[in-house]
């Protein structure tokens, strides 16, 4: 049905505005009576099976919202009906900021793709905070962090700080974000120096305080071998939790939509990502001899896809573009795929 009737005129729209359009209908819909339980049924999958203890934390399943979709936790609370074992909210910097000009996301249906050059556009960590204060623990919420444009790499860390200290009683995980390609100069903080600076602040202020968070570093598919291999060390020197592998690439290789749409600015994602970002996880799962948890996210369309990067040493998987083109009975067939692998 989402394929065939919803899609297409989800697709008549601007992406940005059909976004916006689809979740506050979604919001509106699932106060219907009986809404919330009908998307349940449709698409939940409870078996313990599916169960994953990953960094202290119990994921009723392993297949996760990535971040960027739910910018503001605006919607969680409903999205948490359609299946996902977990949800991932932002990127949330410290002050609201506007994002960079529109339009700046784009369809690539020939490719399976989007391009988005968002740029952390969100309403900041006050409002962050207030919709996620009378949070339902049960349910797992991550958060993903980042700098404003306008605060300098010598001052990204306090950016972080400020993140994790003013969410860290709202959310079960933290993410850091330094792999968009769309906030100038963030990529810069990927290198060894800057990215070890920023963790160990941050693993030194998770040890103050009483139920310390596990964090998260989420990095972009187009790092070569030797940036991988300073991953791998930049995660066990610091301490960190896990890795998000991957972001949203730059590169525009392969792609068979028209030169008008691949030539936009901004991060490529869904299918044409999707062999890369398993590279990556298979890569650093190898390298590092399975020694930290791996989340794949990057083109999952299919139950085949997530099982591709599981089997690649993911422990969990998240979607977004795969959501976007698929609807969410792709959360139900994954879990599904699982049950029976």
């Amino acid at each position: 049905m989402y394929r065939h009737f919803l899609r297409p005129i989800f697709f008549l729209l601007n992406p940005e505005k059909a976004h916006y359009a689809v979740t506050g209908m979604f919001k509106v819909l699932i106060k219907v009576p009986g809404v919330k339980q009908i998307a349940e049924a449709l698409f939940v999958v409870n078996d313990k099976r599916l169960e994953r203890q990953l960094f202290g934390l119990k994921f009723p399943n392993p297949v996760g919202l990535a971040a960027g979709f739910d910018k503001d936790a605006g919607f969680y609370r409903e999205f948490s009906s359609l299946g996902f074992g977990f949800i991932e909210v932002g990127t949330i910097t410290p002050k609201p900021q506007a994002g960079n000009p529109k339009p700046r996301m784009f369809r690539l249906p020939n490719d399976q793709a989007l391009i988005n050059r968002m740029g952390f556009n969100n309403g900041g960590l006050e409002l962050a905070k207030s919709r996620l204060k009378d949070r339902d623990h049960n349910f797992i919420i991550g958060g993903n962090i980042g700098k404003n444009k306008a605060t300098p790499n010598e001052q990204a860390v306090s950016d972080y700080i400020t993140c994790f200290r003013e969410l860290h009683p709202y959310v079960d995980y933290f993410v850091v974000n330094v792999s968009s390609p769309n906030t100038p100069g963030l990529r810069e903080l990927q290198d060894k120096v800057p990215l070890l600076h920023i963790l160990k602040t941050l693993k030194n202020e998770n040890a103050t305080v009483p139920q310390p968070r596990p964090i998260l570093l989420k990095i972009a598919p187009d790092l070569t071998d030797t940036q991988l291999d300073d991953i791998v060390d930049i995660v066990a020197e610091s301490g960190i939790d896990g890795v998000i592998a991957t972001n949203t690439t730059i590169s525009r290789k392969n792609l068979r939509s028209p030169k008008e749409l691949t030539l936009e600015a901004g991060g490529l994602s869904g299918k044409p990502v999707k062999d890369r970002s398993t590279e990556v996880i298979r890569y650093l799962h190898t390298k590092s001899n399975g020694s930290f948890p791996i989340i794949g996210v990057g083109g999952i369309h299919s139950a085949a896809d997530a099982l591709e990067k599981l089997n690649a040493g993911a422990s969990l998987v998240q979607i977004y573009t795969g959501f976007i083109y698929e609807g969410p009975a792709l959360i139900k067939q994954i879990n599904q795929a699982l049950i029976k692998s």
